[in-house]
């Protein structure tokens, strides 16, 4: 009897969970809702902050995502982990101002088959600079 009582509760938290999840991806893409494009500088690893580049280099060996903000301007980096030659290159899809968030989407673009390419490791990532609009980021 136990045991089909606790298999209730199951089914109970389950059907919760996925009613939950279906409610809050609807008032995500409402929330994804772009108010305006904003201007952004993509800046060379020279110009990248101290502490950004730290946190980078920790990280670069894997896909990461990271935000950091200093003096009234926030930085988006994205990398995309290690890759097996040169010749990489990453565009900015997307970066947007919503009600409640700055959504942020790159792109990362390989080397044609006729490209001549160092045969080293790199690890490629992009770092962008606006001003600090004082909400979160979403980095796809």
């Amino acid at each position: 009897m136990k045991l089909f009582h606790g298999k209730k509760l199951l089914l109970f938290f389950c059907g919760l969970g996925v009613l939950l999840l279906f409610a809050g991806c609807e008032k995500t893409e409402k929330e994804l809702e772009k108010i305006k494009d904003l201007e952004f500088t993509v800046v060379e690893e020279a110009d990248v902050p101290e502490e950004l580049i730290v946190k980078i280099n920790e990280q670069k060996t894997a896909p990461f995502r990271l935000t950091y903000t200093d003096a009234g301007y926030m930085y988006i980096a994205q990398g995309y982990g290690e890759q097996p030659c040169g010749g990489y290159s990453i565009a900015v899809k997307e970066l947007f101002l919503t009600q409640d968030c700055v959504v942020f989407q790159s792109e990362l673009i390989g080397p044609g088959e006729n490209d001549l390419v160092n045969h080293a490791v790199t690890h490629p990532y992009i770092v962008v600079k606006l001003q600090d609009m004082g909400v979160d980021v979403l980095i796809r």
